[in-house]
This record gives C-alpha cells, structure tokens and sequence, in this order.
C-alpha cells in the first residue's frame, strides 16, 4: 500500500529517460513502456531517493498543494506498477 510517509525510490529495474513531455518509462523486467507525462512529475520520480519521504519530495520540486492529491494518486498507480518501490529509512 501506497504511504507518502515513507521513503521511496525508482524500482532498480526501472529506466527513466527526459522528453520534452516528461520521461518514458521502461521496465526492463516487464518490458513495459508507460509515460510521465509532466516534468514536474518525472522530476519527483527522479528525486524520490534523495528525500527522506515523498511528501518531502513534493516540498523539494515544489508541487503546488492544489496539484498534490493529483501527484499522490500517480505516485500511487506508479508504486502499483513497480515503477517506484519503498526504500529503507
């Protein structure tokens, strides 16, 4: 289950490239090619690691708090897929 609480990172099987949109996804286990359809969200993606919690992550690439429940409902659906997975504190 999904927790911004807690520390997260991009699944090691997972490679993140920039576009202009935002970043294609491959998942080098499934074979799956999916979208990150904003930079800012990419940008989260990308900064997951260095943060202690997602919600700092958020602070970090300065997510408007009207745009929040939107990243956190993405951020969800990525960790579902596998693309971003929990992390040791």
């Amino acid at each position: 289950m999904f927790d911004p609480k807690r520390p997260y990172r991009c699944s090691p099987q997972v490679a993140l490239r920039p576009e202009p949109f935002g970043a294609l996804v491959y998942d080098f286990a499934t074979r799956r090619l999916s979208f990150l359809k904003t930079k800012q969200l990419a940008q989260v993606v990308a900064m997951l690691e260095k943060h202690a919690d997602v919600d700092s992550t958020l602070d970090a690439v300065e997510v408007a708090p009207g745009q929040r429940a939107a990243y956190l409902h993405a951020l969800a659906g990525l960790a579902d897929a596998g693309t971003i997975r929990q992390r040791e504190p």
